[in-house]
C-alpha cells in the first residue's frame, strides 16, 4: 500500500500498519469486485431452472448436504471474498423476503455486473452506469406490472396456487412427485391462513422428517407430530377424547432456593423421606387426574418413580418435549402452557379427538401424533425418504412451495415463468432506452442486456443451444406481440408458457429485478478497498 508522506519526504501514518495493507484503488477496485460477483454468479448458473444441476457440498466436520437451492449453496459455502459476501446477502435476503427465486437473483445480478465492466472499460463513470440500471429497474418493473395477470382461488378451487408451486418444485431434487408435494404444500397454507386479512403464519406450519418409506408417502396431518413416545411402554398407545395438561414445570418435588443438606443416619429417618418424596408424587398425579387430563406432556423429565405412579394411575405421559413443540401443541389444542404446578386447572387443558403412538420400521421408532385438535389453525407436514439428505432436501423445497403460496394469498398476481417474462422486459427495456438522450442509454442497454442471462441459463442447461434458443423466442415475442413465450426446458414442443402452466409470482420477479439492482449500484459505487495484508 502506498505511504503518505509530508512535504519534507518523511512518511507519516494515517492507517495503523500502513505498510502491511493491500489496496486496490479506482477501476482496479471495480474490477476486482466485479470479477469476485461474477465468479459466484458463475456457480449458481447451472443449478438455475427444471434441468439445473445439484451441487455437493461438505462442512468441516464431514456433514454431505446435496441441494440446488441457491441460498442454501451460499450459505454452505463459506466464502470469504467481501463481495461473494454480498451476493450470500443478497440470497438470503431475496428468502427472507420471498422464499424463491434465490438462484435467479445471483444469476441476474452477476450479468448487471458484467454488463457494468464493458461499460467501465468504454470509459463510462460508474456513477452514471449505477444510473442507468436504475432508471431500467423501474422500466422492467412497470413492464412486469403490465403483462402480469391476477387470477382468482378459493378454499374449493386450488388449482391455480398448485401450478404455481409445482412450477417451483419443478427445478427441485422432488420433482418426480411435484403434484402431490404441491398439494400439500397448498392445503398446508390454506389452513393456516387468514382469507380476509390475507396474512400467513408459516411458523404454524411444522415440517417433520423420518427416514425410511419413500417420497410419495409424505403425508399432511391436522395436527401436530412429536419425535417422542410415551415415557413408559406400557402406557396405552391411542387416547380419544384426550385432555391434555402441557407443562412447563418437572414433575418431582420441588428443590429448596436455599443451601441445605438432610442428615440421615438411621432407617427410619431414610424410609419417612422415602414416603414424603412418595406422598408428594402421590398428589402431583392426583392432582393432574382431578382436573380432567387423560395425557401429561411435559417440558422436562420424571424419575421412574413418577413414572411408575404414572402408569399405574392409569395417567399416560410424555417427557423432553421441545418448547417450540410445546407451543404449536398448545396452539393447536386450546391448552394453556402451565409453568407452575399450583396453576393447573380444567380451563387450562387443551382438547385432541386422538392422540396415538405410531412405530416406523424394523428399529420400532416411535413418534407421537396428536389429531383432530379444536383448533386446526396449526398443521404437520411428514416427510418420508430413502435418506437424511433426501429429507433436508425436501423440506427446503417444501419451504420454496410454502412461501410461493403464502406470496400469491398475499397478493394474487402472477406472471408466466419459463424466462418469458424476463425476455419480454428486455424487449420493453431496449425499447425505452431510445429515449434517454444521456450516457445513460449505454448503462439501460447493459440492463436489457443482463436480463437475458435468465432465459439463456435457462436453455444452456437444459441442453439447448443458449444464443440461437434466445433468439427464436426473442423474435416470436415481438412478431407475435405474445409477453408468454419462453425456453421449452421441458421439451414439450412449444413454448407458450400460458399452455404449459408455468407461472411465478410477480412480487417474487420483482424483488428480483430490484435487489440485484441495489447490490450491483452498492457493487459499482466500491472505488477503494483497504484490506490487511496476507503475511
Amino acid at each position: 500500500m502506498a505511504l503518505a508522506f509530508d512535504e519534507f519526504g518523511r512518511p507519516f501514518i494515517i492507517i495503523k500498519e500502513q505498510e502491511q495493507k493491500n489496496r486496490l484503488r479506482g477501476l482496479d477496485a471495480q474490477k476486482a469486485n466485479i470479477s469476485a460477483g461474477k465468479a459466484v454468479a458463475r456457480i449458481l448458473r447451472t443449478s438455475l431452472g427444471p434441468k439445473g444441476m445439484d451441487k455437493i457440498l461438505q462442512s468441516p466436520d464431514g456433514d454431505v448436504v446435496i441441494t440446488n437451492d441457491g441460498a442454501t449453496i451460499l450459505e454452505q459455502m463459506d466464502v470469504d471474498n467481501q463481495i461473494a459476501k454480498l451476493m450470500v446477502e443478497l440470497s438470503r435476503s431475496q428468502d427472507y423476503e420471498i422464499g424463491d427465486g434465490t438462484t435467479g437473483v445471483v444469476v441476474m445480478a452477476g450479468a448487471l455486473l458484467e454488463q457494468a465492466e464493458r461499460l467501465l472499460e468504454r470509459g463510462i463513470h460508474p456513477i452514471r452506469v449505477a444510473e442507468g440500471y436504475e432508471m431500467a429497474s423501474r422500466i422492467a418493473v412497470d413492464h412486469l406490472d403490465h403483462i402480469s395477470q391476477k387470477f382468482e382461488f378459493s378454499l374449493t378451487n386450488i388449482e391455480s396456487l398448485v401450478q404455481v408451486c409445482m412450477t417451483t418444485l419443478s427445478s427441485k431434487i422432488v420433482n418426480r412427485c411435484k403434484r402431490p408435494l404441491a398439494e400439500i404444500a397448498v392445503k398446508a397454507v390454506l389452513a393456516v391462513a387468514d382469507l380476509e386479512r390475507k396474512d400467513v403464519n408459516l411458523d404454524m406450519i411444522k415440517v417433520e422428517g423420518k427416514v425410511g418409506g419413500k417420497l410419495e408417502d409424505t403425508e399432511l396431518i391436522n395436527g401436530i407430530i412429536v419425535d417422542k413416545d410415551m415415557s413408559h411402554p406400557q402406557m396405552p398407545k391411542r387416547i380419544e377424547n384426550a385432555k391434555i395438561a402441557i407443562l412447563t414445570c418437572p414433575f418431582e418435588p420441588p428443590k429448596p432456593k436455599t443451601k441445605h443438606k438432610v442428615d440421615i443416619d438411621t432407617v427410619e429417618k431414610f424410609q419417612t423421606l422415602r414416603q414424603q418424596e412418595q406422598k408428594y408424587f402421590d398428589e402431583m398425579v392426583q392432582k393432574c387426574k382431578d382436573v380432567g387430563a387423560t395425557l401429561v406432556i411435559c417440558q422436562w423429565g420424571f424419575d421412574d418413580e413418577a413414572n411408575h405412579l404414572l402408569m399405574h394411575r392409569n395417567l399416560p405421559a410424555v417427557r423432553w418435549v421441545g418448547g417450540v413443540e410445546l407451543e404449536l401443541i398448545a396452539i393447536a389444542t386450546g391448552g394453556r402452557i402451565v409453568p407452575r404446578f399450583q396453576e393447573l386447572t380444567p380451563e387450562k387443558l387443551g382438547k385432541a379427538g386422538l392422540v396415538r403412538e405410531k412405530s416406523f420400521g424394523t428399529t420400532k421408532e416411535r413418534m407421537l401424533y396428536i389429531e383432530q385438535c379444536a383448533n386446526s389453525k396449526a398443521v404437520t407436514i411428514f416427510i418420508r425418504g430413502g435418506n437424511k439428505m433426501m429429507i433436508e432436501e425436501t423440506k427446503r423445497s417444501l419451504h420454496d412451495a410454502l412461501c410461493v403460496a403464502r406470496n400469491l394469498i398475499r397478493n394474487n398476481s402472477i406472471v408466466y415463468g419459463g424466462g418469458s417474462s424476463e425476455i419480454s422486459c428486455s424487449i420493453a427495456v431496449e425499447t425505452a432506452a431510445d429515449r434517454y438522450p444521456g450516457v445513460e442509454q449505454y448503462a439501460i442497454r447493459g440492463f436489457a442486456d443482463a436480463l437475458d442471462a435468465i432465459p439463456m441459463a435457462l436453455a444452456e442447461n437444459s441442453g439447448l443451444s443458449p444464443i440461437d434458443t434466445l433468439t427464436a423466442v426473442k423474435s416470436q415475442q415481438i412478431k407475435e406481440n405474445n409477453p408468454y413465450c419462453g425456453i421449452d426446458c421441458n421439451d414439450v414442443g412449444m413454448n407458450d408458457m400460458r399452455e404449459q402452466n408455468v407461472f411465478e409470482t410477480l412480487i417474487g420477479k420483482q424483488q428480483q429485478i430490484l435487489l440485484a439492482t441495489q447490490v450491483v449500484k452498492m457493487i459499482l459505487k466500491i472505488d477503494d478497498v483497504i484490506s490487511p495484508s496476507e503475511f
